[in-house]
C-alpha cells in the first residue's frame, strides 16, 4: 500500500497537465485515494466513489475548513464592493498622480512591499498586495499572471521568515517536545538566514521587480482580467477610500483578531477565525460606505456580492477539494512515505538537501505545507538529535522545501488564494510561476549541498 499510495497525486497532476481541467483532476485522485482504502472487491468503485462524497462532505467538519471556504465566499463579495465603488480606480489615479506607481518598476516594488509589510498572515499579505495592485498591473501594461507570481511568491516567503505569525507558532508547538539544549524559539529564529528558497526567491522577486526582466512562459503573457469579467468593465474613480478604508480595516482588523483569539499573544492567534472576521467585517464597512453614498441601494448591493461571490465559485470547488483530496492523503499515508523514501540511508552531507527535496515533494503531491511541517519535523529532528546535527539547518531545509513544493503545486490552497486576489486563471498562474519556482528550488538545493558540506 505505501508505494500505491503516491498514485492519488500522480493522477491530479497527469490530469491537470493532460486535460488542463483542475476539479475533474481533483475529483479523480480523491476516488483513486478512497478506493486504495477500500477492500478490493467488484463493488469497490462504487463504495469508493460514496467514500469521496463523504470526503469531501467531511470537509466542513473541520471548523477552520470550513471557515476558509466561507472566507473565499466573502471576499469575492469585498473584491466587488471596492471595485463597483470606483475605489480602485480612485487609488490607482491617486498612486500614478503621486508618482509612488508612476510605472512598472515602481508598481511591482510597491506591490511586493505591501506583501512583505503584511507578514501576519500568507493569505492576508496576499489579498491586500493583490486587492491594492490590480488596477495598476493592468494601468501600466502588466498582466495578471505577473500579479499573482509577485504576491504569491512574496507572501510565503516572507511569513516563513519572519514567523511572527500562525506558522511560526505552529511549528513552535512541533518543537516543544525535542530537547536541544537550546530553547525551540532560538531554534526557530535560527532558521531565518539558513532558509535558502524563501531569501532567494525574495530576491529573485525583487530583482524581477527593478530589472522588469521575465523569463519563460510569463513573459508572453497579456494585460487584462483572467477571471471575473464582467465586473471588471470600465468603472469611474469615485474616492480612494471605497478602498482604502475596507483594506486598512482587514489588516488591522485581522491583527486584532489574531490577538484576540490568541488571548493577548499574536502567534497563538487563531488565522483561519481571525482572517474570515476580519474580511467579513471589511465587507460590511464596504456595504455601508457604499450605501451612505446614495449612489447605490440594498437591491444592487447585494446583487454586486452575490456576483462578485459567483465569479469565485470555481475556485472555492478547487479549493474545497484540495482540502478533501489532503485529508484523503494524510489517511492513506502518502507524506509519510515519500518522506521515507527521501531520508533512508543518507551520507550525513546530503541530509539537508535531501529534506528540502522531501519538503517539496511531500508539498507538491499534498498541496499543503503546513502539512508538510506536520509529517517532516517529526522525522528529521530525531535525526538532528541523534547525529548530532543542526537543528536549525534541518528545520530550515524542511520550511524552504515546504513553500517550495507549495508554490509548484497546482493542488495548493495558497495557489488559489493567488489566483482569486490576482483575478489570474489559476492553471495560468501555476504554469507562468513554475519557472521562477524552480530556479529558486534549484539554487537552494545546491546551497544545501554546500552547507551539508561546511557546516555538518
Amino acid at each position: 500500500m505505501d508505494a500505491l499510495s503516491i498514485i492519488p497525486p500522480v493522477v491530479a497532476i497527469a490530469v491537470v497537465l493532460w486535460r488542463k481541467e483542475v476539479i475533474v483532476a481533483l475529483l479523480l485522485a480523491i476516488f483513486s485515494a478512497e478506493l486504495l482504502q477500500v477492500a478490493f472487491a467488484w463493488h469497490a468503485p462504487g463504495f469508493a466513489a460514496l467514500h469521496t462524497v463523504d470526503r469531501i462532505t467531511g470537509v466542513f467538519s473541520n471548523p477552520d475548513n470550513a471557515r476558509i471556504l466561507v472566507f473565499s465566499f466573502v471576499i469575492g463579495a469585498l473584491l466587488a464592493y471596492i471595485r463597483v465603488s470606483g475605489g480602485i480606480a480612485a487609488v490607482v489615479d491617486t498612486l500614478i498622480n503621486k508618482g509612488i506607481a508612476s510605472n512598472a518598476r515602481r508598481t511591482s516594488l510597491l506591490t511586493s512591499a505591501v506583501g512583505v509589510v503584511v507578514f501576519i498572515e500568507s493569505n492576508l499579505s496576499v489579498l491586500a498586495s493583490g486587492i491594492l495592485s490590480r488596477g495598476l498591473f493592468d494601468r501600466h501594461g502588466l498582466s495578471r499572471a505577473k500579479l499573482a507570481y509577485i504576491i504569491d511568491s512574496t507572501s510565503a516567503p516572507v511569513c516563513i521568515l519572519v514567523l511572527l505569525n500562525a506558522w511560526g507558532a505552529f511549528v513552535l508547538v512541533l518543537l516543544g517536545q525535542y530537547d536541544f539544549g537550546m530553547s525551540a524559539p532560538q531554534v526557530l529564529w535560527s532558521t531565518v538566514p539558513l532558509n535558502f528558497y524563501a531569501l532567494v526567491t525574495l530576491g529573485i522577486v525583487a530583482w524581477t521587480s527593478v530589472t522588469q526582466r521575465w523569463f519563460g512562459p510569463i513573459a508572453r503573457t497579456k494585460p487584462g482580467v483572467g477571471m471575473d469579467v464582467h465586473l471588471e468593465e470600465d468603472i469611474e474613480p469615485s474616492r480612494p477610500y471605497f478602498m482604502v478604508l475596507p483594506l486598512a480595516i482587514m489588516i488591522f482588523g485581522m491583527l486584532g483578531f489574531m490577538l484576540w483569539t490568541g488571548g493577548g499573544n499574536l502567534a497563538e492567534g487563531s488565522g483561519s477565525k481571525s482572517i474570515l472576521y476580519a474580511t467579513v467585517l471589511a465587507a460590511a464597512v464596504a456595504y455601508i460606505l457604499m450605501l451612505a453614498s446614495r449612489r447605490f441601494d440594498h437591491v444592487r448591493l447585494v446583487k454586486i456580492a452575490m456576483q462578485g461571490m459567483g465569479d469565485l465559485l470555481p475556485l472555492v470547488i478547487i479549493l474545497l477539494l484540495a482540502l478533501a483530496l489532503g485529508q484523503s492523503l494524510k489517511d492513506l499515508g502518502t507524506g509519510a512515505y515519500i518522506a521515507g523514501l527521501v531520508s533512508d540511508n543518507l551520507p550525513v552531507f546530503l541530509i539537508p538537501a535531501m529534506l528540502f527535496l522531501a519538503g517539496a515533494l511531500v508539498s507538491f503531491s499534498t498541496g499543503t505545507s503546513w502539512g508538510t511541517f506536520a509529517i517532516l519535523i517529526p522525522l528529521g529532528m530525531p535525526i538532528a538529535m541523534t547525529l548530532d546535527l543542526s537543528p536549525s539547518l534541518l528545520l530550515a531545509a524542511i520550511l524552504g522545501g515546504g513553500v517550495f513544493g507549495d508554490h509548484c503545486s497546482p493542488i495548493s490552497d495558497t495557489t488559489a488564494v493567488s489566483s482569486i486576489a490576482s483575478g489570474c486563471d489559476l492553471l495560468e498562474h501555476v504554469r507562468t510561476q513554475l519557472p521562477y519556482a524552480l530556479a529558486g528550488g534549484i539554487i537552494a538545493f545546491v546551497m544545501y549541498l554546500v552547507a551539508g558540506f561546511v557546516l555538518l
